[in-house]
């Protein structure tokens, strides 16, 4: 028998873009490829037991309980198809369990039939997963009820009440436990918003464009600001790229300024550049990179 390790987990995410009075503004969204962390579990057991001769269970009975020590973290991924469960007990016991509708659509509650080894099964079939302790199914049929489900966002789920019936290798033979999961209402994803002024300074001593603008958040991060900058003056193309950090806490925009240097001999000039700009910051919550950019004329004054 091979075990399998399917903690995955992928996630989705949304930010707003809090606008700051007489400045540029821009868009928002979540890095692409990016994937929500499991969360401790506040409220929750899981707990099974198997028929003599079930390979997972070896015919006997387990439970682990929060309430007991025993740490439980639970995810989500991108579309709340799949719900994955860890459990860390506190005699040393590991087990991981996966609750898989088909491919597209929501866990909810009603009863999955046809179930077989996620995340091998088909696209138009349930899946399900249990396994731990060094045991694993190479291949399983099975079924699972959701009686209750409650999602948040990025991969956070705040309830699952749940049962299900695993039978590995095709035999008839069967482990059947139940999970309860209650988490408290999600925290707020990470709204993080960017300006650019639409006014900055050129050099005359080292030909250098200081950039200047506001980031705003909903909770306290650290937002890296980052962008190029763009220059034609007399047929000479001038570039240069800038980045700096500031310490963002909510209530009311902070100021960033950052400088960008010439990448060529040209210096930056009096006139009109182009700024592309970007703020990215880790929502502490939910461990995911949220990312703000805008591309703005920006008027350069001697400086």
């Amino acid at each position: 028998m091979h075990l399998t390790a399917p903690r995955r987990v992928l996630a989705r995410a949304t930010v707003v873009l809090a606008l700051a009075l007489g400045l540029a503004t821009g868009s928002t969204g979540l890095l692409p490829g990016t994937q929500a962390h499991a969360q401790p579990v506040a409220e929750g057991s899981l707990a099974f037991s198997g028929d003599e001769g079930d390979w997972i269970s070896g015919g006997r009975s387990y439970a682990y309980s929060t309430a007991d020590q025993d740490r439980l973290n639970v995810s989500a991924n991108q579309d709340n198809s799949v719900v994955s469960l860890s459990v860390d007990g506190a005699n040393g016991d590991w087990w991981y369990l996966d609750l898989a509708a088909p491919s597209g659509t929501s866990l909810a509650p009603g009863t999955y039939t046809r179930a077989t080894r996620h995340p091998f099964n088909e696209p138009t079939e349930p899946g399900l997963s249990l396994s731990g302790n060094g045991r694993g199914c190479n291949t399983l049929t099975g079924e699972f009820t959701i009686d209750a489900v409650e999602f948040g966002p990025l991969g956070y789920v705040r309830k699952l009440d749940a049962t299900f019936v695993q039978h590995c290798e095709g035999g008839t033979t069967a482990a059947r436990g139940e999970v309860h999961i209650t988490n408290p209402a999600p925290p707020a994803e990470l709204d993080l918003g960017l300006a650019v002024a639409l006014e900055g300074t050129a050099s005359t001593l080292n030909g250098k464009a200081t950039l200047h603008g506001t980031v705003s958040c909903n909770k306290p991060v650290q937002v890296n600001v980052s962008g190029n900058v763009t220059q034609v003056k007399k047929q000479n193309l001038i570039r240069g790229s800038y980045t700096t950090t500031v310490s963002c806490v909510p209530g009311s925009p902070v100021a960033w300024t950052a400088t960008a240097t010439p990448t060529g001999s040209v210096p930056f000039q009096r006139g009109d550049v182009e700024v592309e700009a970007r703020a990215t910051a880790t929502d502490p919550d939910y461990s995911q990179p949220v990312t703000v950019t805008e591309t703005v004329p920006v008027r350069l004054v001697r400086g």
